[in-house]
């Protein structure tokens, strides 16, 4: 794998077993999700998920996660699982995918930074997809830069009074919980002034508005009026939330590139189809030697892609150094399965744009990967800083 030290990862049989065992699970529950407005169909989701044991993946065993076995640490949640699993669910729904990781994203720093007690109260039920967990990083004014934070929280008679916006929020509406980023000292711009606060759904002072984005995800803008949080709310130390966000990210960066894997593999595999089966000219699109190249390349892609989710996983799982790794991999993938999508959409002539069709959906699906949790951009920026450091 290049000059970075990097490895080419074969899957352990626990793998295998995990990947078999979603796969079906995936082909069986998409089509009860089609039809369903958009909050009923991630809530759906999420039980079918919880229901099968998957979301458990998204909690570390001294939780009460799945047992990784040798994967990880009994203390944190195994990349390479996560991301067998969303490779396979998002190869039959970005809904089921997007619940599953929504609920690791929500609460990896209570996993990370919370106490005994609250952890004990709050991830078994995101085990048990029982509470819905929600990630709220963004804001309008700090996306990419999350130095920028201006959500606030102050202490007032040992309590947390919490302040501000947050805007493309996952799960906005239906989440039990929200970790939040929110500043409690310094100006915007010095990361170390932030800390992350555990913030349930039903305190008083939350106000909820959904937006829609281009494909089917539960979304929106949350707004935090005096929220009252007691100091156990307080996860991690104080002026350490930039610590807890980057851990987070670094952890389920990976995934996303898994997961674009699977909406690209699902594309190739519709193009073969349609290809083969449909006549012009007397022939089958499929003989046609240009065509033929586009598959070709395709699949090649792919699977470099695949390799480097691998390797990114593998170090991540192993804690060895994988910054460098972690970013190709988002970059590629992210990239690659955009340009599967679009060619399966021209593959498809008319029917790769008609609503509903499944190279219509992909094509949505996949476009807000290269976007969230780190643009492509920023992952060039990491790369290219790794490199010349």
């Amino acid at each position: 794998m290049g000059g970075s030290g990097g490895v080419v990862v074969s899957e352990t049989s626990q793998l295998d077993a995990l990947r078999d065992r979603t796969r079906t699970f995936g082909r069986d529950t998409a089509p009860e999700l089609e039809g369903l407005a958009e909050a009923d169909a991630a809530q759906a989701a999420l039980r079918a998920l919880a229901g099968a044991g998957l979301a458990a993946w998204t909690v570390p065993a001294r939780d009460g996660g799945a047992d990784a076995g040798n994967l990880c640490g009994a203390d944190t949640v195994s990349v390479r699982a996560l991301s067998c699993l969303r490779d396979e669910l998002a190869y039959h729904s970005g809904m089921l995918d997007v619940m599953l990781v929504m609920q690791g994203l929500g609460s990896f720093a209570v996993a990370r930074g919370g106490s005994d007690a609250l952890r004990a109260d709050v991830l078994p039920g995101v085990a048990s997809g029982e509470a819905i967990a929600a990630f709220a990083l963004t804001e309008p004014g700090a996306g990419s830069s999350l130095a920028d934070v201006e959500t606030f929280a102050a202490k007032r008679d040992g309590a947390w009074v919490l302040n501000g916006q947050k805007t493309f929020i996952s799960n906005a509406g239906i989440a039990r919980f929200y970790t939040v980023l929110a500043r409690t000292s310094g100006e915007k711009g010095d990361a170390q002034g932030l800390s992350m606060f555990f913030v349930p759904a039903d305190v008083w002072g939350i106000d909820v508005e959904p937006f829609e984005v281009i494909a089917p995800h539960p979304i929106g803008d949350v707004r935090f009026v005096d929220c009252e949080l007691p100091d156990a709310f307080l996860l991690g130390e104080e002026g350490g939330g930039m610590e807890l966000a980057l851990a987070t990210l670094s952890r389920f960066r990976t995934s996303v590139a898994a997961a674009a894997n699977g909406f690209a593999r699902r594309a190739l595999d519709e193009s073969l189809a349609h290809l083969s089966q449909r006549k012009q000219f007397g022939k089958p699109l499929i003989k046609n030697q240009a065509l033929r190249f586009d598959l070709a390349e395709m699949d090649a892609r792919l699977r470099a892609a695949q390799l480097l989710v691998d390797e990114a996983a593998l170090l991540v799982d192993t804690e060895q150094p994988s910054t460098l790794a972690v970013a190709r991999a988002k970059l590629i993938a992210t990239e690659t399965a955009g340009w599967i999508c679009d060619r399966a959409v021209q593959h498809l002539g008319g029917l790769g744009v008609k609503r509903g069709h499944i190279v219509e959906r992909l094509y949505r699906d996949v476009r807000a990967l290269r976007i969230y949790e780190g643009t492509s951009e920023i992952q060039k920026l990491i790369i290219a800083n790794e490199l010349t450091r």
